[in-house]
């Protein structure tokens, strides 16, 4: 291990001046990699701008939301599940501007956790870090089950549990590669999924409107069996679906940590990657709908043995069964990018945990080039716990995954508005000018209260199909598990460490933030003397 792993002091290392008022980044040091990047307090600053974005999206943008969809559709009808990823979709658009604000100013490992401690109460960070991981820990157990519906398709020879280790092996060693690598990878693979889901978006038109099978549908589903199902119960479970698909999109404010220039590239990436989103979930959402009807057996339930995407049912239909493998690879390949994800934000969630003693320093150790190897082993390996859908059932996994995941992310974009809320004040009352702030959120204070109440409704309702047609213990404690554990671990580590909200006179406004254009000034003089190429500008234009 000693020899894998470098001591801080044998990382080259370069010492910053930086100049601006209240930078508060006066002789601060930096690791320099061998690739010439510079390491920030352990993590590789090697992602740029067009990495940002595509992780973002690829991140979100899943294997599952293809016969996820379905779900939706299912449980809420095609105008329900519309309704629920517009509503969410707002939600996500307010949380990013919260988180847009602070992280382009603290840039930060950690990025939003580490800003409530700061901002709010430091046993607020311990709880806010955990729900996170934990989150992400929980989206890596679904990708994993979502390998063995997608492989599920083709043969059912191999057991679920040997997809998921076959599987859990490959993951294992791409994430090892180093950031550069994986950012590079992960671009690649999120514009391939790109490219499948406008390829799928004109599959649907196709299949609509029967230049595929012959037969036109249109709207037929929205009249029959209808355009809303299961009433407030469909919604709930749309709602937490949601919530998990959309989850990802504020990985930026982790990313920060390892972006080149986050002054420039986090804005630059929550603007463009919310609009792709919301556009392609409802885009998918909205053709879903429109392809097979809400109460089609086929489609992927709780219930269910198992699930097919709704495009792979609809090619059925319309008598071309052979193109639904087409529709499998594609969600193979979807994984890959999504995954890729999954493990990034995980393990640099439990890195933090880590590096201020809230986890065993172990998790806290980096290769010499800034790889987070343990913390990536440790968290891979947990998504082996999707192992337990061998008994009880890919579908029903399924259904238990978006229910502790949907939680979770409610209440993390939740208290991301409370922490922003507390900035905002703070930045305030110390004396500086909200003009100074490098990146302003849209519609403050409503847009945080916004945030704040939506997301701490749509915990409380999370559960609300448990107490429907008898009290349903099993689904209770699966959706409201998370929010115990949350007040346990905020109580806990209250009580132990006695802390206490910080007075927001009190709050540290200058640790962390960056002259970050000097930081990355050598990129930005070597594009002003040299230009830019145009075959790059048009790179840039469509992926970045």
């Amino acid at each position: 291990m000693s020899a894998q792993y470098e001591e801080d002091k044998a990382v080259p290392r370069v010492t910053s001046s930086l100049s601006g008022s209240g930078s508060g980044a006066e002789g601060l040091s930096y690791g320099v990699a061998d690739n010439g990047n510079i390491i920030d307090d352990g993590l590789q600053r090697g992602l740029k701008n067009r990495h940002l974005v595509m992780i973002s999206f690829g991140g979100v943008v899943g294997a599952s939301i293809w016969y996820g969809t379905g779900f939706a559709v299912a449980y809420s009808g095609p105008v329900g599940a519309l309704i629920c990823f517009f509503i969410v979709g707002v939600d996500v658009y307010f949380v990013m501007q919260c988180l847009g604000e602070m992280s382009t100013l603290y840039p930060i490992p950690g990025g939003f956790i580490e800003l409530a401690g700061r901002f709010v109460d430091p046993a607020l960070a311990f709880s806010v870090g955990y729900n996170y991981w934990y989150l992400w820990v929980t989206n890596v157990a679904g990708d994993f089950n979502a390998s063995s519906i997608i492989m599920g398709y083709w043969t059912n020879a191999v057991p679920t549990y040997g997809w998921i280790l076959i599987w859990w092996a490959f993951y294992q060693a791409t994430t090892l590669l180093g950031v550069v690598v994986w950012g590079e990878m992960e671009f690649y693979f999120a514009c391939w999924k790109l490219l499948c889901i406008l390829g799928g978006f004109l599959c649907a038109i196709l299949l609509n409107t029967g230049a595929i099978g012959g037969e036109y549908i249109g709207f037929r589903y929205w009249r029959d069996p209808g355009p809303i199902a299961n009433g407030i119960n469909g919604f709930g479970q749309s709602f937490l679906l949601a919530a998990v698909y959309y989850c990802g999109t504020e990985m930026l404010a982790l990313t920060a940590a390892e972006s080149k220039n986050p002054g420039k590239d986090v804005p630059n990436a929550i603007r463009q990657t919310f609009w792709r989103i919301l556009i392609i979930f409802m885009g998918l959402v909205f053709f879903a709908g429109i392809l097979v009807p809400s109460n089609s057996p086929d489609l992927l339930t709780a219930s269910s043995k198992s699930g097919l995407s709704p495009w792979t049912i609809a090619f059925k239909n319309a008598g071309a069964p052979q193109l639904g493998h087409v529709v499998n690879v594609v969600m193979i390949t979807a994984q890959l990018s999504s995954m890729n994800s999954a493990l990034y934000v995980a393990s640099r969630s439990l890195v933090s945990l880590a590096a201020r003693g809230r986890a065993p320093k172990i998790f806290a150790k980096t290769s010499k080039n800034g790889t987070p190897v343990i913390a990536l082993v440790f968290c891979n390996a947990l998504g082996l716990l999707s192992m337990l859908n061998y008994k009880a059932g890919p579908a029903k996994v399924f259904t238990y995954l978006v229910s502790i995941s949907g939680s979770a992310t409610y209440i993390a974009w939740a208290f991301i508005g409370v922490t922003h809320l507390r900035f905002r004040k703070a930045w305030v009352l110390q004396g500086n000018q909200v003009e100074d702030l490098p990146y302003k959120a849209l519609f403050y204070p409503y847009g945080t209260w916004f945030v704040i109440a939506i997301n701490s409704f749509l915990t409380l309702i999370a559960g609300y199909s448990v107490f429907i047609g008898g009290f349903d213990a099993v689904g209770f404690v699966v959706n409201y598990i998370v929010v115990a554990v949350f007040v346990v671990l905020y109580a806990g580590w209250k009580i132990i460490k006695r802390t206490k909200i910080v007075p927001l006179a009190d709050i540290d406004l200058m640790t962390g933030r960056r002259d970050l254009g000097q930081l990355a000034g050598y990129s930005s003089d070597q594009e002003s003397k040299h230009g830019v190429s145009w075959y790059i500008k048009l790179k840039r234009f469509i992926f970045s």
